[in-house]
């Protein structure tokens, strides 16, 4: 994991040793001080609160959080509390809106097909269950209004994103995850009952 203190460049202009003068005299020093001190006493405490608010199927996710949280501190260093408590309450906000964002912004994208499950047609009784299923899907998107089928085709044939079928097709990105759903609702049940 790739730590906030890793993030933080030395100062570029520091020669010699690193005296306490040095981290005195020089505010980018103290900077670097201050956010070593607040990774030092908060990171595994956020990194844990994070894993927590997360999924474990993007477990990674937690530690980029962390680096953004701390990335949100040493951009607005001013705004950290340094009393221990206040300053761990404002990182955990951050780090919780962070999530939220995150959280948001997965959801926001359609459900993702994966072909990996599909296996391709083969001989003699596959094949026909192929051209079976083949017809059915047919039959079932022919059933699909017309603003539902466009949506499919922008989103699962031609693999816009959510934005992008909306600009092409005229109507609010709210809409078209309205209309996907709504149209996977009725394919799925198509091909369930044939």
């Amino acid at each position: 994991m790739t730590t906030a203190t890793s993030l933080i460049e030395p100062y570029p202009f520091r020669s010699g040793t690193d005296t306490d003068t040095d981290t005195d005299e020089r505010p980018d020093c103290q900077a670097e001080a201050q956010m070593r001190d607040i990774h030092r006493n908060n990171g595994d405490a956020l990194l844990h609160f994070l894993r927590g608010l997360v999924s474990d199927s993007v477990s990674h996710t937690a530690e980029d959080l962390v680096q953004e949280t701390m990335l949100r501190a040493w951009r607005n260093l001013d705004a950290v509390p340094t009393e221990p408590e206040p300053q761990r309450r404002w990182l955990f906000k951050v780090a919780r809106r962070l999530a939220i964002d995150a959280y948001r912004r997965r959801r926001a994208r359609p459900a993702e097909v994966s072909l990996l499950d599909v296996d391709p047609a083969g001989f003699g009784n596959e094949a026909s269950e192929a051209v079976v299923a083949t017809l059915t899907m047919r039959h079932a998107i022919g059933r699909l209004s017309d603003a539902h089928k466009s949506v499919v085709l922008e989103l699962y044939v031609k693999g816009r994103t959510v934005d992008e079928a909306a600009a092409r097709l005229g109507v609010p990105p709210g809409t078209v995850k309205s209309r996907a759903h709504y149209a996977l609702q009725q394919l799925r049940k198509a091909l369930l009952t044939g």
